[in-house]
């Protein structure tokens, strides 16, 4: 950054020889455990750009845009702005659906402070290169705990994973998620798809769950899981998660770091954020600059996918917005299912209620304190992993719904499923605003809901 300039409402930057203009600078990004202004963003992106480049140069961005602020909603735009810089290249990707889109692709620091401008606070990049969209170069290891999970459970999962990943002849890169998790990346040469790639995180997961069956799943439906989750279907194609470097919506502005492994056992996630990650690199640099020439393999985890199958086991449920693929069991949660129509053997059916759906989270779990304070001797029965909180995400929206499982609460005294409360999931609109491309009808644009 060689200087800047300032407009009425703006302030102009000269990077790398572009001049971004970033727009209400002064506008609170953070204002209540912090207080963070959007060019305070700006300016720490900057700081530790060739970090979080490191994760996004040559990939397509979703772009997940907070415009007014990380304190309130955000909603994901996938195409690339009509009015963007000419100097910012785009690609077009296809996606499950059969819809293609023209996405952004951010090669440097202007590019950067670009997007962040229009309010992409979390950086989401496809596992891609830009030269080849069909074959990713990047496995990730999503490790998602449940409510009441601490972090030495994460912590040892991460072990696991690192001992499994170098028993297959691959390096495993890890780095807090910025909220309660941890991710773990591998470079793979870019010779397998989507699905394969998928595959393989799927039997890393289920191996993971086999040696540590006390703190790992593989389950996909939330009221089957325990402990940390190994998200597999984040490899699947149009899934995206926030990169290294990336500032997470919580009130204390922590980021997603990029660890070494001797960080990883005595670590604290709440550690590194906005205030902190710039004076980090500016000391050690990015613990994942390496990453790029550590290219491996898939063929030890397929062939662990192969035996899976062998024995029996095989594809695993995929997001629910994804066509129905073959050999996957009925994509339907346990306790939904109808036995009758069950191929394997019938899975015993969950005893679960809706208590909340609100767009805000706090308002969904001050309505879970209400359902608690109406039935207090079943709420005593309740395990942590009782209560699912699920993170529900639209085409442009997300909310958040809650529900118990009533599986430890005698048949005699569970409550009926009532009206929740709150019950007023959000109605799936555009932003102000917002209108589809000329060349996409209208009326192809429906909303879907799928797992975060």
């Amino acid at each position: 950054m060689s200087g800047s300039t300032k407009d009425d409402h703006a302030e102009i930057l000269s990077i790398g020889g572009h001049d971004v203009r970033i727009s209400h600078p002064e506008k609170l990004y953070f204002a209540k455990q912090v207080q963070l202004s959007k060019f305070d963003i700006v300016k720490y992106y900057l700081a530790v750009a060739p970090g979080a480049l490191q994760g996004i140069r040559d990939r397509p961005i979703v772009l997940k845009r907070f415009v007014n602020g990380a304190e309130a909603d955000a909603f994901y735009q996938k195409r690339a702005p009509a009015d963007r810089p000419a100097w910012l290249r785009s690609v077009t990707l296809s996606f499950p659906s059969g819809r293609t889109a023209e996405e952004v692709v951010v090669d440097d620091a202007a590019g950067l402070a670009w997007i962040v401008n229009l309010g992409c606070i979390e950086l989401h990049p496809h596992p891609v290169r830009s030269g080849d969209l069909d074959h990713p170069d990047e496995m990730r290891v999503d490790l998602d705990p449940g409510p009441g999970v601490g972090w030495d459970d994460v912590r040892r999962v991460a072990m696991e994973v690192k001992a499994l990943l170098e028993e297959v002849g691959l390096r495993g890169w890890p780095k807090t998620s910025g909220s309660r998790g941890m991710h773990i990346n591998a470079r793979i040469h870019p010779r397998w798809g989507f699905d394969q790639v998928r595959r393989a995180a799927l039997a890393l997961s289920r191996e993971i769950e086999r040696r540590a069956p006390a703190l790992a799943t593989s389950k996909w439906w939330k009221e089957e899981r325990h402990g940390v989750f190994l998200d597999y279907n984040q490899n699947a194609k149009d899934r995206t998660t926030a990169s290294a470097y990336s500032v997470r919506p919580l009130p204390d502005a922590r980021v997603s770091a990029p660890l070494a492994w001797d960080e990883v056992e005595s670590c604290d996630p709440g550690d590194f954020t906005v205030f902190t990650m710039p004076a980090r690199f500016a000391s050690v640099g990015d613990p994942h600059a390496g990453m790029d020439d550590a290219g491996g393999s898939l063929e030890g985890l397929l062939e662990m996918a192969a035996r899976d199958e062998r024995e029996g086991l095989g594809d695993a449920p995929w997001p629910p917005h994804f066509r129905k693929m073959e050999g996957e069991a009925p994509r339907v949660a346990p306790s939904r299912a109808r036995t009758a129509a069950a191929k394997k053997a019938p899975r015993e059916r969950m005893p679960l209620i809706v208590v909340a759906n609100s767009q805000s989270k706090d308002d969904a779990l001050a309505g879970l304190e209400r359902w608690r304070a109406r039935h207090p001797e079943a709420a005593r029965y309740l395990a942590v992993d009782d209560v699912l909180v699920d993170a529900m995400r639209g085409r442009f929206s997300t909310w958040t719904r809650i529900r118990i499982n009533l599986r430890h609460v005698p048949e005699s005294e569970r409550p009926p499923q009532e009206t929740p409360d709150p019950d007023a999931p959000p109605e799936f609109k555009p932003p102000t605003g917002w209108k589809p491309p000329a060349r996409i009808p209208a009326r192809r644009w429906k909303t879907s809901q799928e797992h975060e």
